[in-house]
């Protein structure tokens, strides 16, 4: 069989290790050749297409990005289309596909399976928020690189005893915000699951003002504060229709200025944390990740995604990967809040 790879939507730390495992299995156990299309599924509607051998995955698994490039391209719109898609990989002899993407990506991918096209999917997504499967490679790192800011931030919050507001990723969930902020002693972490006021917030950096210490805010760039309906989003929206987010951190920072007195500033880390290298446990997940979408292609388990259960590779539906966004739960949540203030 001839296998075509592609990574689409936002990158993430990771992606290069799910196409080096899936490469070096189909090609050196089950004897597949594997080739690359460029740019997300700008790749696949224009057949701009690489090959992929042993030599072209040699030490990529460490390496951050993606060695084939991503966009946001939607593969119906324009140019796309099933028929197009269809003529190309016709054209070019490739008989199935293994897509690499988020919620976006594999939404698309369903819709090509379910016109009889052979897909494979692979879960990614930075904000761990699709809901069949534990976690999602590209989490660890982003989690690490949010922890390492917030960290620099609180020592320069404390030289002068300024509120540091950390604004992360996390459209939908809070699970990048949960993580860092806990990591990082943060005194109050705000996300899109809980609809938190103004004034719980001023409360929580005059305590922690009041107990001597510079206090660091950390927000998910989904929050919704208690008197607003909607997500902070001033860019317009992407290619699949949604809000671009961002800004809310500088929203809240001259809020609680105004209302506390203390200098507050606000940083975003924005695409920062989808880049450099990722983490070992990232490395480990992607290459598991990868192996698995090889041998998925070889049992034909066309329309479903891979996904981890514990410490297990196991096999969902698209349809289950896209039921519902894995949202953090209450208890989380309680949890993390027993330490704001």
């Amino acid at each position: 069989m001839r296998i075509g790879i592609l990574t689409s939507g936002g990158d993430c730390p990771g992606l290069n290790a799910v196409i080096r495992g899936a490469v070096l299995k189909g090609t050196q156990i089950h004897g597949h050749e594997y080739v690359g299309f460029r740019d997300g599924w700008r790749g696949v509607v224009d057949a701009d297409i690489v090959p992929l051998g042993r030599k072209d995955i040699q030490g990529i698994a460490k390496q951050g990005g993606t060695i084939l490039g991503t966009s946001r391209t939607n593969p119906f719109e324009g140019r796309g289309g099933v028929e197009r898609i269809t003529e190309n990989l016709e054209r070019h002899g490739i008989d199935a596909m293994i897509a690499i993407g988020g919620e976006g990506t594999l939404a698309a991918a369903k819709r090509l399976t379910d016109a009889g096209l052979k897909i494979v999917g692979v879960p990614k997504t930075v904000d761990n928020d699709l809901g069949a499967t534990d976690y999602t490679f590209g989490f660890d790192t982003a989690v690490q690189i949010a922890t390492d800011a917030m960290d620099r931030l609180r020592t320069t919050g404390d030289s002068h005893s300024r509120c540091m507001v950390a604004e992360v990723m996390g459209r939908h969930v809070g699970w990048i915000a949960l993580h860092s902020g806990m990591a990082s002693g943060a005194h109050a972490i705000l996300i899109p699951e809980q609809k938190t006021s103004i004034d719980q917030v001023v409360e929580w950096v005059q305590s922690a003002y009041d107990r001597g210490r510079a206090p660091l805010v950390v927000v998910a760039e989904g929050f919704v504060p208690d008197h607003e309906n909607d997500a902070h989003s001033e860019r317009g929206l992407d290619a699949f229709g949604r809000p671009r987010l961002g800004g809310i951190g500088e929203r809240l920072a001259p809020l609680i200025e105004e209302r506390t007195g203390i200098e507050t500033r606000a940083t975003t880390l924005g695409h920062i944390q989808r880049g450099g290298t990722p983490t070992s446990y990232d490395r480990v997940l992607a290459t598991r990740l990868g192996l698995a979408a090889s041998d998925a292609v070889v049992d034909q388990r066309w329309g479903r995604m891979v996904a981890l259960r514990g410490t297990d590779i196991v096999h969902v539906s698209f349809e289950e990967a896209l039921d519902s966004l894995k949202t953090v739960p209450q208890n989380r949540y309680d949890e993390a809040a027993i330490l704001f203030g």
